[in-house]
């Protein structure tokens, strides 16, 4: 790898482990990234996944204070993660990479649309959050499992379905519901990371640039990230998902 190279996945790694940590997309910024640097779309996102491994464990780390008293939702939730981790990895690697190249536009179209319509379901998920006094009965472990899937398969913005599920499932301060989120989709990354590193062809050198930058990137979002503008960095996330698109249809 050159310098350029080397410098690009690794600034990518860094605004995708602030994303992930922010909202959960950040997979619309690496991924295109290593595809512009001729990776295929499969190990582009093999190498991915296991390269924000640890910025997802830094971002949990950053929310530790949120995640106090929450021991029991981890658990609970934790498990459809890591089964919908396991079912989403071992699809990617079952179904031929054609399959993969025709899906993948379409999910980067669905992450786009609700990175788009963001404000409009935080609206939804305030409006229609549990009462204080509520315990969380009945809630959708079966919606948290197919995020899972998802997210092994694929992942991006696996952290905005997350944050809708749990939202309008708990009721609780948006901040410690998306510690729980962070946790849940470092769950599901890691548990792919697995499945991949064992079987799969991995990009050893762009996922260890991705894994420093993510580290980096999820520490100063758990820090200073609530004075981003969201808008400014949805408009980010959107170009470079359509740039990601036009990329793979081409």
């Amino acid at each position: 790898m050159g310098a350029a190279e080397i410098a690009a996945i690794a600034a990518a790694g860094m605004a995708a482990g602030a994303i992930n940590t922010l909202v959960g997309s950040g997979t619309l910024i690496t991924f295109p990234v290593l595809l512009a640097f001729g990776y295929s779309p499969v190990t582009a996102n093999v190498s991915n996944t296991i390269g924000l491994v640890p910025g997802s464990v830094a971002g949990a780390i950053g929310y530790r204070r949120e995640l106090e008293g929450q021991r029991t939702r981890v658990l609970r939730f934790g498990v459809a993660s890591l089964l919908g981790g396991i079912t989403g990895a071992v699809l990617l690697l079952e179904l031929p990479q054609s399959a993969f190249e025709a899906i993948v536009p379409v999910f980067i179209g669905i992450a786009l649309v609700s990175i788009v319509f963001q404000t409009q379901l935080d609206r939804l998920v305030t409006e229609h959050r549990p009462p204080p006094e509520a315990h969380g009965t009945g809630t959708p472990r079966v919606l948290v499992y197919l995020a899972g899937v998802y997210g092994g398969y694929f992942g991006a913005a696996q952290g905005i379905l997350l944050l809708a599920i749990l939202g309008l499932a708990l009721p609780d301060d948006l901040h410690r519901v998306n510690a729980l989120k962070n946790v849940l989709a470092g769950i599901v990354n890691g548990v792919a990371a697995l499945v991949f590193i064992a079987v799969a062809h991995v990009a050893w050198g762009p996922a260890a640039l991705i894994a420093a930058g993510s580290v980096v990137g999820a520490q100063l979002a758990a820090r200073y990230g609530r004075r981003l503008s969201p808008r400014a960095l949805r408009a980010v996330i959107v170009a470079v998902g359509i740039a990601a698109i036009v990329q793979l249809v081409t």
